[in-house]
């Protein structure tokens, strides 16, 4: 079987894990998390970054930070992860889902305009597959109407807009470590802060709510309770595993850009009608996903059974939020859902990871469909 994702070992993993042990200090804050959260800020420009537990804990020190009342909105794609509705549901704010284009199904940057209220708070947009959505015109939109920003960049590691790492251009980023990610610590993730006057108040939401960190700088002489706040720190084993991943970066995306590379030109050149992934000349993307386009839900199930025979996994992705019950309850969609429902109900993901060796067989297969369902068709 082809597995759908394998996730990537640098073979470094178990030694760092031990010097980590060997320090005895496995909490949060320790020698690792310290050297990751350095390496974060110096790879994204950011003036600061947290390690959480995972991206959702991520997005959700993002939702106290934002002091969000009940009837607070945030305006959001539908075709996106539970998580990043979640995090402000949480907090008692309304997600508003604004349809995605389709050449990158990201959120349709023209129409968040249109979803804004007296109640909007935030936008947070999702950076899908890696590659960027059209910041400079959410950024405006944004500085228009006061609103903050915040970049969903679960997949992004390694990917840039303009020059510009992801999750650095948004007041906030989050960043995903889960093992289907392109570096990974099993569960994990980041945050980053680049706006310098919310970073005190995210280190003590961060510490249970309390001023933990500045009394261990010694800025305060005790420690107290000073806000709401959670423990969002993860443990030093995963930071150790994690600094592993950290110092392969550079190697581990050029080797996913290549065989993305490999499954764009197999199928560019290759019989069939699939519509392919698009990037704009505006991203570079880290290679985190490949996705073909089916022309319905119909044919993309039976393409998923046809690899499925041949032992290749392939699989689907996100439902769009606003379908799904707990959407419908908490959400609301604004404006017509032309692309959001239709595209992700033909986008078929293929397996993508560093050691995958199979892309012309898969191609082949896909190919061999083509021709057995098109003449079915007939």
């Amino acid at each position: 079987m082809v597995a759908f994702n394998v996730p990537f070992l640098t073979g470094t993993e178990p030694a760092c894990m031990e010097q980590a042990i060997q320090r005895r200090n496995l909490s949060g804050e320790g020698h690792y998390t310290k050297r990751c959260q350095t390496q974060l800020t110096e790879l994204t420009n950011s003036p600061s970054a947290l390690l959480t537990p995972s991206c959702t804990h991520a997005l959700e020190l993002v939702a106290l930070l934002l002091d969000l009342e009940p009837g607070d909105e945030v305006i959001m794609p539908s075709f996106t992860f539970v998580s990043t509705a979640n995090a402000f549901v949480l907090r008692g704010a309304v997600p508003v889902f604004v349809d995605i284009r389709p050449d990158t199904m990201n959120i349709d940057e023209q129409l968040i305009e249109a979803a804004i209220t007296k109640r909007t708070r935030a936008i947070v947009v999702m950076h899908y597959a890696g590659v960027a959505c059209e910041m400079d015109a959410i950024m405006a939109t944004a500085r228009r109407h006061q609103l903050i920003v915040v970049e969903d960049a679960a997949q992004c590691i390694g990917a840039h807009y303009r020059g510009r790492h992801l999750g650095s251009i948004g007041h906030f980023g989050t960043f995903s470590f889960h093992s289907t990610k392109n570096i990974h610590c099993g569960e994990g993730g980041a945050l980053l802060i680049n706006e310098p006057d919310f970073v005190k108040r995210a280190e003590i939401i961060r510490e249970k709510g309390t001023n933990r960190k500045q009394f261990l700088r010694g800025e305060v002489d005790r420690y107290s309770w000073v806000h709401l706040g959670s423990s969002i720190l993860p443990g030093e084993l995963n930071a150790a595993f994690l600094w592993a991943q950290l110092t392969q970066l550079d190697a581990i995306t050029a080797q996913r850009r290549r065989l993305w590379q490999d499954y764009y030109e197999g199928f560019a050149t290759s019989e069939g009608e699939w519509e392919l992934p698009t990037v704009p000349e505006t991203a570079r993307h880290n290679g985190h996903l490949f996705y073909l386009k089916c022309r319905d839900g119909v044919e993309r199930q039976a393409l998923i059974q046809h690899l499925k025979r041949a032992g290749i996994q392939s699989t689907f992705h996100y439902v769009p939020l606003h379908t799904a019950p707990a959407g419908q309850r908490y959400g609301r969609f604004v404006g017509p859902d032309r692309y959001t429902t239709h595209e992700s109900a033909r986008l078929l993901r293929l397996p993508l990871y560093p050691e995958l060796t199979a892309v012309p067989q898969i191609i082949q297969q896909v190919q061999q469909f083509t021709r057995h369902y098109e003449g079915a068709q007939r």
